[in-house]
């Protein structure tokens, strides 16, 4: 982490929901697979049945993790790729077909299910209200006979706001329509358990939780079918054909361990920080707006709006502070999530997502609101 901690003395790095740091067990974890136990999981012969051995480990240990069954962990090569199979892999198996998606997800749900209108399919975008939360009885309103899949992402990935879940998983339970969650934001920062979500399908990304990016699963009921969206060797119970990358899944097994060794503590100092942040920030600037309910929002995210001011050009005056106008995966093209919002232009113009990670810091808080201080005093009109 030398590197990192060179950049840190110049950057304050305030954008891990965009992506992390891989932690050095992980790398190890990952090295000990890519150059030694090297085999194919898929080769009869000895050592490729030790390759396999760990795999299947490692899916064992996911699977704890969340609650689920190790047959129901499907590796892919990342969140979008999970969210790609979860909905595609269910609904084009009907010729007609209605599916329930919020209107601020991910573009790897958002622009999938626009692909599917236009494919003759029916799609409810739920809208969310100002603080930026589904409400289930808006998700019920929407459902209809030929309601196939709802899909609503466990906490958004603009403004950390964490979704009700379980209540539209309970309603959608009585009314036998499967639910997918994209949980690539949640999981590793909060408790995510696929059982009390009582969701059918749950999508999560190792580049979110400290392990490299290109690895990710998709959690699959093992009484819900879905199709493939690619055809192969039949891997990952014919689901995902493709030779298992190890390495990268041993990656992920190990990232999701060390998260959830020390989950609640993190989660507290993610809370102190986050909340020193914000007071800090507002008293620097009174009109300060914050997104979401602070008990309802993941704990290291702080998505605010400078009211009166651009968040992009604050964050371009200020170089040395690494946050976020909206989500990386946008491409630099905006929020989706304030367009959702519906909010006044005041308020998406200002916006400013921090997210904060293990490797944040008191001192980085505190240097980060001195610089906030100097700029605004000097740019008080």
């Amino acid at each position: 982490m030398c590197i990192l901690k060179n950049m840190q003395q110049s950057f304050i790095y305030l954008d891990y929901n965009a992506t992390t740091p891989v932690l050095p067990e992980v790398g190890a974890a990952f090295s000990l697979y890519a150059e030694e136990i090297f085999w194919n999981p898929s080769s009869a012969h000895a050592l490729g049945r030790k390759a396999k051995e760990a795999l299947e480990s490692f899916r064992d240990q996911i699977a704890s993790f969340l609650a689920a069954k190790p047959e129901e962990v499907i590796f892919t090569s990342g969140g979008t790729e999970a969210n790609h199979l979860a909905i595609l892999g269910l609904i084009t198996q009907y010729q007609k077909a209605h599916v329930i998606v919020s209107a601020f997800e991910h573009p790897s749900i958002l622009k999938v299910a626009v692909d599917l209108l236009e494919k003759g399919y029916d799609v409810d975008f739920v809208p969310v209200s100002p603080e930026g939360y589904v409400e289930p009885d808006e998700v019920k309103k929407r459902i209809r006979p030929h309601t196939k899949l709802v899909s609503i992402m466990l906490a958004n990935n603009e403004i950390g706001t964490i979704q009700p879940i379980r209540e539209i998983g309970l309603i959608c339970k009585e009314m036998g329509i499967p639910v997918h969650t994209d949980a690539c934001q949640a999981v590793g920062k909060i408790l995510v358990n696929i059982k009390d979500l009582m969701v059918d399908m749950l999508t999560l990304a190792g580049h979110k939780m400290y392990a490299p990016k290109g690895i990710g699963a998709l959690i699959v009921k093992k009484d819900l079918k879905i199709k493939p969206l690619f055809l192969g060797g039949g891997q990952e119970k014919d689901l995902r054909s493709g030779t298992e990358s190890v390495p990268l899944i041993a990656s992920l097994a190990k990232a999701y361990e060390i998260a959830m060794a020390d989950l609640h503590g993190e989660m507290e100092r993610m809370l102190y920080l986050r909340e020193r942040l914000y007071e800090g920030l507002r008293q620097i600037y009174p009109e300060l707006y914050r997104f979401g309910r602070p008990e309802e929002t993941l704990p290291n995210t702080l998505a605010v709006s400078f009211v009166g001011k651009e968040g992009a050009k604050v964050l371009s005056d200020l170089p040395q502070i690494c946050a976020s106008t909206g989500s990386a995966c946008h491409g630099g093209k905006g929020s989706t999530t304030m367009t959702a919002l519906k909010v006044p232009k005041d308020l998406s113009q200002g916006f400013i997502r921090f997210s904060l990670g293990r490797y944040t810091t008191l001192e980085e808080i505190d240097r980060a609101l001195g610089i906030f201080e100097n700029y605004f005093s000097k740019n008080n009109t």
